[in-house]
């Protein structure tokens, strides 16, 4: 009996499928071939090293020790408000599934950054907005709880990314205006 390939078999599995025609060959098809988890590391380094380009006071959670916190009820503080950070690549319908949005959390507002093969598109939201739905609909991402979220946007209702530096500076600035 000859003997059974199973590296081969999964290979041969694998080369039927393959990710969106429209991410081969672009400027960010790298995004598709790491962890989600990874996809909103990125993000939120890119927000990070955004806000630095663009002189914006940040801070990032850290413990009593000053390490920093994987862990906290938000992502970073940028000009004293803090925002919950969302990375989503796009899909196959030009869309972008913003997942486990957790109002419930002490954060200002929702910063959602969406990756497309060849852009980068954005917006951030005060969560009082985002839990009033105008941010968009907000789905359960858990049937029966409503513990996590998920808020669909498509491309067209994100903004461009040069538009960053203006659209933070006077959300920041409207929730100093508010303390």
């Amino acid at each position: 009996m000859a003997e059974i390939q199973h590296a081969a078999i999964l290979k041969g599995i694998l080369d039927t499928y393959d990710n969106n025609p429209k991410w081969r060959g672009s400027d960010f098809e790298r995004v598709k071939n790491i962890s989600n988890t990874q996809v909103g590391d990125v993000g939120q380094d890119f927000i990070v090293a955004l806000c630095a380009a663009y002189h914006l006071n940040i801070e990032l959670p850290t413990n009593k020790q000053g390490k920093a916190r994987r862990q906290s009820p938000w992502d970073i503080k940028i000009d004293g408000a803090t925002f919950e950070v969302k990375t989503a690549t796009e899909d196959v319908k030009s869309a972008f599934q913003f997942n486990h949005i957790r109002y419930h959390r002490d954060y200002d507002a929702l910063l959602c950054l969406g990756i497309s093969p060849n852009d980068i598109r954005f917006d951030a939201w005060p969560k009082a907005t985002v839990t009033t739905g105008g941010a968009g609909r907000l789905v359960t991402m858990d049937k029966g709880s409503s513990a996590t979220w998920k808020l669909t946007k498509r491309i067209e209702g994100l903004r461009p990314i040069s538009e960053f530096e203006s659209r933070i500076r006077d959300l920041t600035r409207d929730f100093a205006m508010d303390a």
